[in-house]
Parts: C-alpha cells; sequence; structure tokens
C-alpha cells in the first residue's frame, strides 16, 4: 500500500471506492483524487485528508489511475491524460461497456488496463466487481486490483470476453431485486397489508435469503424446496411464476443487458 493511487472522477462509485480503500488502510497521503467541480475536490479534501489534483497531476504523480467517469466521458478524459501516462502506470477503468483495447491504443504502447464492472453495493461494502485483464495486464496487476476493490465488496476475475455477461448478471443486477421488491410491496398491499410492514416482510426476508444462499453453500433449489410442503402457499405460489413465464421473462431481460452492453462496448450509444 505503499503505492499511489489516484481515482479520477469521483462520484459516488469513486468515492465509495476511496473511503473504502482508507477502511482498508491506505494511507490518505497515497491517493489522489479529481473532481471537475472546486466545491467537490474542497468536499473530498475535507473528509477524506487527501489531495485533489488535475488529471493531468494525477497521471504524472500515480503509479495506479482509477478511471471512475461516465462511458461518455473516457474519451476526452483519456486525450487529457495521453501525453502524461508512461507504461510503467496501471490504468484501472470502472466504466461500464468501455473495453481495455479501446484505453490501450489512446495510451502510450505497452500500458497494462484492467477493466472492472463494480455493481452501487460497493456504496455499502457489498459489491460485486468482476475484473478482467487487458493485453497488457499481468497477474500482480490483477492481484493488486483486487486489493483496491476488495474494500469494498468481493471481487471475481473473468476474461473480458464475459464482462457482457457480468454487467448483465451483477453490474445491473441490483435493479432487478429492487424491482421484484417494488412488486412484492405491492402485492402486499394488495393483499391488506400496510405499505410500510409489507416492505419490511419483503426487506428482511431478502437479506435473510441472500445471506442464506451465500453462507450455506446448498444449491438455490434445495434451499426452496426446504420452504415449500405439500399442497401449500409456496408450491402455489411458485406455480403461479411458472405459469405466467417469470423464468423465462428473466433470462430475455438479462440477455437484452447483455447486447446492449455489447452495443455500448461498440460505440452505439
Amino acid at each position: 500500500m505503499t503505492q499511489t493511487v489516484a481515482v479520477l472522477g469521483t462520484g459516488k462509485i469513486g468515492e465509495a471506492l476511496l473511503s473504502g480503500m482508507i477502511r482498508a488502510g491506505w494511507h490518505p497521503a497515497n491517493l489522489l483524487v479529481t473532481a471537475r467541480r472546486p466545491e467537490r475536490a474542497a468536499e473530498l479534501h475535507t473528509r477524506y485528508g487527501v489531495d485533489t489534483v488535475t488529471n493531468a497531476e494525477a497521471a504524472k504523480r500515480a503509479d495506479t489511475l482509477i478511471l471512475a467517469v461516465k462511458p461518455q466521458d473516457m474519451g476526452k478524459l483519456l486525450d487529457e491524460l495521453a501525453p502524461h501516462v508512461t507504461s510503467d502506470r496501471l490504468v484501472v477503468s470502472a466504466a461500464a461497456g468501455i473495453p481495455s483495447s479501446f484505453i490501450e491504443a489512446r495510451l502510450a504502447s505497452g500500458t497494462p488496463v484492467v477493466r472492472v464492472m463494480p455493481n452501487t453495493p460497493v456504496l455499502v461494502d457489498e459489491g460485486m466487481s468482476v475484473i478482467s485483464a487487458g493485453s497488457h495486464a499481468t497477474p500482480d496487476h490483477l492481484a493488486h486490483t483486487e486489493e483496491i476493490f476488495g474494500g469494498v465488496g468481493k471481487t471475481l476475475r473473468v476474461p473480458e470476453s464475459q464482462q457482457d455477461a457480468a454487467t448483465a448478471l451483477s453490474g445491473s443486477g441490483p435493479a432487478y431485486f429492487y424491482y421484484l421488491v417494488e412488486a412484492m410491496t405491492d402485492a402486499g398491499i394488495l393483499l391488506g397489508l400496510p405499505r410500510a410492514q409489507a416492505y419490511d416482510l419483503i426487506v428482511q426476508s431478502a437479506i435473510g435469503a441472500a445471506v442464506m444462499l451465500r453462507d450455506s453453500g446448498e444449491h438455490p433449489v434445495k434451499l426452496r424446496e426446504a420452504v415449500m410442503s405439500p399442497a401449500g402457499t409456496t408450491i402455489s405460489a411458485i406455480r403461479e411464476l411458472e405459469n405466467h413465464g417469470v423464468r423465462a421473462a428473466l433470462i430475455a431481460a438479462l440477455e437484452a443487458a447483455r447486447d446492449r452492453s455489447r452495443e455500448l462496448a461498440s460505440g452505439n450509444s
């Protein structure tokens, strides 16, 4: 943790990563941040004690650059960084849909690039960050990236060819669960429960189910069958989900998310 790391574009995800690194033991003196607005830069300096710098200065001083900008801003940022980034720097991209080849082509030849797809639960240290090596990234570069993103949740290495699928599953994944909770809350109201009570029941059930999936090691089918009794309430509900094609709809939805990720990676807006 003696290397200098710069987070460029410190929005919600960038700030979550910054705070997670500090909790994991990184010293603020080894961290740099950039922000578009001066008042935002001052806020980050006051809150975390880190130096706020320009993008060019970050490129000159940092050993690792984490690009946490929006995908549509990546080209402009790379144009700004290119004169200052030498091939001994590690560049980590957390921008959705941007392939490592796009970044490599705009920086010095041989610059190692690692592509990461985090999801929003990094804000509560329960994120899932999917990590892929670019053409010049080594196992050490991947390990270093895992050390950084491990401060805000779990990490998983995949070939970059699987990043679009991972984006569909985990990058967009939290939204699917929020959608399900919203629908179940409405159902609870229809069944006669006050909204607040229905919401509490569903959220705690979701948390408990997630912990059981994570900690038990059991297949979800086995856990589901443990809830169902013959001719009971749960199997009646599952039958209706199957009758309405919920499983098929989920598969189609994830395929659509994967395809859209591919479109974004190819530059189709």
